[in-house]
């Protein structure tokens, strides 16, 4: 698969903490960032964000945190180290939450990362609390990083670890259009592009191949990497690819996709400008859609 060169930073993926795994895993270290009178905990109500008063995320510190709950571990900066509470919050299915999203979507990119690192975790901690392989009670370990079934408490002795679901997000170009759908649940209009998660045995490649085949009927070739982001609703990879096709003809799978068409540059950039006249709307900046119609058109205009 080929690369493409160009720095691309979506929302979500400019983390720059040291997830110090060398602490996570020797206990002595772990309790010594916990007792560290800069330690500080994340706020969170259930799993979503509490803002402070510019708008930041909100922290308090390290040693207020419920007896109750385990620490997650986000993460060491300087002498400082910052956790999350898994304080059992858990949701089954995606966030609809576009006010949310974009609220995210306004952070720094460092704070955005560090939400969506504790979000997905302190999720799959709730939904996790049973060993798959015994069905007895698990418990957190390795500062929130995995969940042991333990044998001294008559676990099978099995180690679970999270799990990030990889998806493949795609553009294809036939004749200088670029190729767009939606999907029933979207808004008026709303436009973007077609993705898929990635099945077992294959590689990324081979998923845009073959989603853009049982989506919209195309075959596609050149298929190019250009960036990925994490999505915490809960815990999915989003990694954007770009491609191309030499017969525009669509045939479309209804069940999933409600209408796709081919888009021209100038009908591209009147809806990422958000002009009233454009004859669909944007992927909003949050999501890596957008980024990867950005670095279509920027690809087209330089």
């Amino acid at each position: 698969m080929l690369t493409d060169r160009n720095t691309i930073v979506p929302t979500f993926a400019g983390g720059t903490l040291d997830r110090a795994d060398q602490v996570r895993v020797n206990p002595d270290k772990l309790r010594a960032a916990m007792m560290n009178p800069r330690a500080k905990l994340l706020k969170l109500d259930g799993l979503n964000p509490v803002f402070d008063d510019h708008g930041d995320l909100a922290w308090g510190a390290a040693f207020d945190a419920s007896p109750d709950h385990d620490l997650l571990l986000l993460g060491i900066e300087g002498d400082t180290s910052y956790f999350a509470e898994l304080n059992g919050a858990g949701d089954a299915g995606p966030a609809a939450n576009r006010a949310l999203w974009q609220t995210l979507g306004s952070l720094p990119a460092d704070q955005a990362a560090i939400y969506a690192t504790a979000r997905s975790l302190v999720d799959w901690h709730a939904r996790h609390k049973f060993c798959a392989q015994c069905g007895k009670p698990t418990q957190s370990r390795k500062g929130g990083w995995a969940r042991l079934c333990d044998p001294e408490t008559g676990g099978c002795g099995a180690e679970h670890f999270p799990r990030t679901d990889p998806v493949a997000i795609m553009l294809s170009e036939c004749e200088g259009k670029v190729l767009l759908g939606r999907q029933p649940r979207f808004p008026p209009k709303s436009f973007s592009a077609l993705a898929g998660f990635l099945e077992p045995g294959e590689s990324i490649e081979g998923c845009v191949k073959r989603e853009l085949f049982e989506e919209a009927g195309i075959k596609v070739r050149d298929v190019r990497y250009v960036a990925s982001q994490p999505w915490p609703f809960p815990s999915s990879l989003m990694i954007a690819c770009t491609s191309v096709t030499d017969d525009p003809t669509l045939t479309l799978d209804e069940e999933e996709i409600e209408e796709a068409a081919w888009f021209s540059l100038d009908e591209v950039k009147a809806a990422m400008a958000g002009d009233a006249g454009a004859p669909f709307v944007a992927p909003p900046p949050f999501a890596i859609a957008h980024d990867l119609l950005r670095h279509w058109l920027d690809g087209k205009t330089q």
